[in-house]
């Protein structure tokens, strides 16, 4: 007689199917990936997906990366990436009370910024201004992870990233709806508590009937989100806030973006970020036209838009130092970064 012993995979994947809710996306049913690999004995595709994520180089510059505030010398103020743990912690708590994949949803936010450029979207901006294809971060977020970080996600994991932007849809799966909704419930609120810390804005000055109806008290307007979430959306195959709980949030969202985002003094130093990508666009460029003659344009432009969205806050200005400042000795230094992008690429001597 043969005694058939599942894996510890086998087992989580069987838990899923019995525990979560008959919509919640299943390890077992995944969508697959871009390549074959064989499956893990001990973790569930989904929880593979998040752990390649979380020892990405890309995830790991996440800390140097702007939030709101360039560079801040104040380590209270979020960066790219406690914002990104802050999107996990509510997707998580959402996806468990929804009694959905509470692992696919974790792998969603914690990539759903890794494409980020420094200096958050002011450096975005820049970038979507040179390329002829444009720039988002969303889509090189997804690019980051297939080809750069070559992290084989699955579909639904990619998916989810891709459309955790305002104006998409997730096609696969209600986790990649849970992320969308907890990235604007983290940013407006996290970026209240620094806006109000940088003396930027008061509580007091928010929009009066959003704040009557949040509350002014930054753990009771998250906890009215989620909670709002949660109720509409329980046991439904959709993931979406009350119609007044989305309108009040989305005043919220208009309000600070008239306040902060835009034109505060939070972006004082903006046009000096800007123009410096802007300088080491245009230096690299050259320097790597001079150095593949026989590479298109797009190519260029590619292998150099990847690397400039990969640096940190910090990297940038370390690199625009050493260009185009004065110093007192000239060394050589290998840029192994750079040359990997130039290999990703297919930039060509000769």
């Amino acid at each position: 007689m043969v005694i058939v012993t599942k894996t510890i995979r086998e087992k989580l994947e069987d838990a899923e199917i019995k525990n979560l809710s008959e919509h919640a996306a299943k390890s077992k049913f995944c969508r697959g990936r871009k390549y074959y690999e064989r499956q893990c004995s001990l973790r569930t595709d989904f929880q593979r997906d998040r752990d390649r994520i979380l020892y990405s180089g890309a995830f790991r510059r996440l800390k140097h990366k702007t939030q709101v505030f360039f560079s801040p010398d104040d380590d209270n103020y979020r960066t790219r990436m406690t914002h990104t743990l802050e999107v996990s912690q509510v997707s998580r708590t959402i996806a468990r009370a929804l009694r959905l994949n509470e692992d696919l949803t974790e792998a969603i936010a914690l990539g759903h910024d890794i494409g980020h450029t420094p200096f958050g979207h002011s450096g975005e901006t820049v970038l979507d201004e040179i390329m002829e294809c444009g720039y988002s971060h969303n889509w090189q977020s997804v690019r980051v992870a297939e080809i750069i970080e070559n992290l084989n996600l699955t579909r639904e994991t990619l998916n989810g990233i891709y459309c955790h932007s305002y104006a998409l849809k997730p096609a696969y799966t209600l986790e990649g709806q849970i992320v969308q909704l907890a990235d604007k419930i983290a940013y407006i609120n996290h970026d209240i508590d620094d806006a109000v810390r940088a003396r930027i804005i008061r509580l007091e000055d928010l929009p009066k009937d959003s704040i009557e109806y949040f509350s002014s008290d930054k753990n009771t307007r998250f906890t009215k989100m989620i909670y709002d979430i949660v109720d509409t959306s329980l046991d439904k195959n959709y993931v979406k806030m009350s119609e007044e709980c989305f309108g009040h949030m989305k005043i919220l969202r208009k309000w600070m973006f008239d306040n902060v985002y835009l034109g505060s003094a939070a972006k004082s130093e903006e046009k000096k970020a800007q123009n410096m990508i802007r300088m080491l666009f245009e230096h690299y460029y050259n320097f790597l036209r001079n150095r593949y003659p026989a590479s298109g344009d797009k190519s260029l432009k590619r292998t150099v838009c990847d690397y400039i969205s990969g640096m940190t806050d910090r990297y940038a200005i370390v690199k625009f130092k050493e260009i185009f400042m004065p110093s007192s000795l000239k060394y050589i230094k290998t840029d192994s970064f750079l040359n990997r992008m130039s290999l990703i690429n297919g930039l060509a001597v000769e």
